[in-house]
């Protein structure tokens, strides 16, 4: 195949990937005008559309669509055995962008990999903090975290945390004035701190389960944040209840200065897993980040 053949497919891959020139040009380091030139050369030498452009976006054709699912794997599968090349030495190397939420970030990523990482300095770790479901496939992440039963089917799943638990909570001084509920219907005349979801840009609807029988309770108060830590500081300063994982309230609750309700309705399920592509499993210095990162019962 021409090395300008193998150059065009891996623009196309880029902008298909990125869902805008502009974006994919930045990631490439060359101009917009440039890599626009280099795809309608690739469309005309080809003699079939590749891109449906708007002003607001790219997307692929079918025919780009098929192309894109033919020869994307295969070049990533390129790029990662030359990574494992150049990485293959005595201390593991390379930049390892993992996307995760803050809870995620701050209780089970840091505190495993900062006892790893002073062992590999030429590791270089990245981690985003977001609260929506990323794509980390077109972020450009090699990994992702997510609640064991979000993750996709086509991604390799590696659990690294034990099961949670959302669970209700309020202040004494709260419950003081408040009669505390009996069942999740009763959060409707309560003040609850609500949780607005990132991705959809909805308010999450309370998840409770008892005996078989689950229920969702959209409530309803003062304050809305969009995660979970601020909940749980201004349950604790007694604004109402908010619901919350377990192992982040864990402190407050044992000194008392917050309090469960509801507990026979709050159940455990799958915890944090760490999800990515087959085709990102063969950098050595991605190899230790997951071992690093896995759970051990």
């Amino acid at each position: 195949m021409p090395s300008d053949d193998i150059g065009d497919l891996r623009a196309f891959i880029a902008v298909a990937e990125a869902g805008s020139f502009t974006r994919a040009a930045a990631r490439m380091g060359v101009s917009q005008s440039a890599l626009s030139h280099t795809l309608r050369r690739l469309e005309g030498r080809l003699g079939v559309r590749l891109l449906n452009r708007t002003t607001r976006s790219v997307s692929p054709t079918t025919a780009g669509q098929n192309l894109l699912d033919a020869i994307a794997p295969r070049f990533d599968d390129i790029e990662s055995s030359l990574a494992a090349l150049v990485e293959n030495r005595e201390r593991p190397a390379g930049t390892i962008r993992i996307n995760a939420s803050a809870h995620a970030a701050n209780t089970v990523l840091w505190p495993k990999l900062s006892k790893v990482l002073p062992h590999y300095p030429d590791i270089k770790l990245e981690i985003s903090v977001d609260h929506g479901f990323v794509d980390i496939t077109k972020g450009q992440f090699d990994a992702g975290v997510r609640l064991g039963e979000d993750v996709a089917r086509d991604m390799i799943a590696v659990r690294i945390a034990p099961d949670m638990r959302l669970i209700a909570v309020a202040a004494p001084t709260y419950l003081a004035n408040n009669a505390a509920p009996k069942q999740p219907q009763d959060l409707t005349a309560h003040n609850c701190i609500n949780l607005r979801l990132s991705t959809h840009g909805n308010l999450y609807a309370w998840e409770f389960e008892k005996n078989g029988q689950a229920l969702r309770v959209r409530v309803d108060g003062q304050l809305t944040f969009d995660s979970t830590e601020p909940i749980a500081r201004a349950a604790e300063q007694g604004f109402g209840i908010g619901f919350v994982p377990e192992d982040l309230v864990a402190d407050q609750l044992q000194r008392g200065s917050l309090v469960q309700v509801l507990a026979d309705w709050c159940q455990p399920f799958s915890g944090f897993h760490l999800y990515y592509p087959s085709r990102r499993q063969n950098s050595p210095a991605f190899r230790i980040i997951v071992d690093a990162l896995r759970h051990r019962d």
